[in-house]
């Protein structure tokens, strides 16, 4: 089996479409015996897949990631992990054990759930699910943007904290020392950090404070399935508050926490794990080009 992962430096690159680098892992009885750095030539997003596809590569590893990447992949028949970091032997290690879980469709720098909270489930390291693709329109490469202002195309780099009302903090780059670079209202936000960025000149820091509307939006009772508990892999070991990963109709992964388990079914709020909360950030302006 061959391995793919995002390549920076020897840890796991954190824009699939931007990664300029992958580490390739040849797998033979659940362990490594090979690997070797290739680079992507300048190509990005959805021809990756096509790259990736003519090099036989059957499993790949990534930080964030858009829906027109991901459907280019699937087509492609490879299996995808979103949302790993860190040093990539250790990430493809864990796949091996089957540890590695995937965030799936994100906007995401980072995995469960711990980290980049302000990016919207749905987009990409990346994308939101309403544009298609990292900016642009999956079928033409026209860049499609939600909002007008002074920094909308362009890449921008953040530092931001956010807290919740009570001020608590649950994500800071500046904790982390790496700022955070996204395409200012490409969707790869959630609306209210991307609308607050817009209108910023370089070295502002501004204070934001977001209803869930602007955010992650309330969470809706449809999204509250119960499934059988035989239609689960590995069902016998989940218990209530337990967070999981479940595939969708295209065989998407998505996070779903459990609420409720029987002899004979489970249930699973599939809401974001902060839709309905009003959110705080403090963001600074490093670039905008």
């Amino acid at each position: 089996m061959k391995i793919a992962v995002t390549y920076d430096n020897g840890n796991v690159f954190q824009h699939f479409g931007r990664t300029e680098q992958f580490k390739v892992y040849e797998a033979e009885n659940g362990s490594i015996v090979s690997s070797e750095v290739m680079g992507t030539d300048g190509i990005g997003h959805e021809a990756l897949a096509g790259l990736l596809a003519q090099r036989g590569i059957d499993v790949l590893i990534c930080g964030g990631m858009g829906q027109g990447a991901q459907d280019a992949l699937a087509e492609a028949g490879i299996e995808v992990f979103s949302g790993a970091e860190g040093d990539t032997d250790a990430a493809v290690e864990a796949y091996l054990r089957g540890e590695l879980v995937s965030t799936g469709v994100n906007c995401d720098h980072h995995h469960d759930g711990e980290h980049d909270h302000h990016h919207e489930e749905g987009g990409c390291g990346g994308c939101s699910e309403n544009a298609g693709g990292c900016g642009g329109c999956p079928g033409c490469g026209v860049p499609q943007y939600f909002f007008e202002s002074k920094n909308t195309g362009k890449t921008v780099k953040v530092h931001y904290k956010g807290t919740y009302n009570d001020g608590e903090q649950f994500d800071s780059s500046y904790d982390r020392g790496e700022p955070l670079e996204f395409v200012c209202a490409a969707g790869m936000m959630i609306p209210g950090f991307d609308l607050a960025v817009g209108n910023m000149e370089v070295g502002e820091i501004v204070d934001v404070h977001l209803m869930p509307e602007e955010a992650y939006g309330m969470p809706r009772p449809e999204m509250v399935i119960t499934v059988e508990k035989a239609s689960v892999d590995g069902s016998g070991d989940v218990e209530v508050g337990d967070r999981v990963y479940l595939q969708d109709q295209l065989g998407r992964p998505f996070s779903a926490l459990v609420t409720a388990v029987d002899d004979v079914n489970i249930t699973f709020d599939c809401n974001h794990e902060m839709a309905g909360k009003e959110l705080n950030f403090t963001i600074e302006l490093l670039e905008a080009n």
